[in-house]
């Protein structure tokens, strides 16, 4: 399936607020991504993607003319500046069809492009084999698995440290 990584847009926020008010992607990702997600709340992210500083790079995931998606890229910063976190998210509907494996190699070779940094990490849970299948297929590494490392839905649950270093 065909898609395009493209900066926000405030009338995105529709299609934001309905793909993104799902439990299943909301229980695989840190918990300041509100459940339920409400129009406020997507109107209020795109806002901050608008205004982010030069640290941070979102772009919305587009399928077919509608935001199913969001990617990021975060520029460590004092000893930790050479390198980024990742983070991301697709609709359900989009699962299972190339499109976030894609996306995360299109962000990671843009934030090493236009950074200079030498590592872009992910720390998904360790139970979310899809999001970690996406990561593996990217290029990503698993460097380690952090036990008992993350409280969220609560409980406390595993997460892995994945990385991909500048080629």
């Amino acid at each position: 399936m065909d898609f395009i990584l493209r900066e926000w847009r405030q009338t995105d926020a529709p299609d934001l607020a309905n793909y993104a008010n799902n439990e299943k992607i909301a229980r695989n990702l840190r918990d300041v991504f509100p459940h339920p997600y409400t129009l406020k709340d997507a109107k209020e992210f795109i806002t901050d993607c608008l205004e982010a500083k030069e640290s941070l790079m979102f772009r919305a995931i587009e399928v077919d003319g509608h935001a199913v998606g969001s990617i990021s890229l975060c520029r460590c910063a004092g000893m930790y500046r050479p390198r980024a976190e990742l983070g991301y998210w697709l609709a359900e509907d989009c699962w299972g069809q190339g499109i976030m494996t894609r996306a995360v190699q299109q962000i990671c070779q843009e934030g090493f492009t236009h950074w200079d940094i030498e590592r872009i990490y992910a720390e998904p849970y360790a139970h979310n084999a899809s999001s970690r299948r996406v990561l593996e297929k990217a290029g990503f590494t698993l460097e380690g698995i952090l036990r008992r490392s993350v409280y969220i839905w609560g409980e406390v649950i595993d997460s892995c440290m994945y990385a991909l270093l500048r080629p």
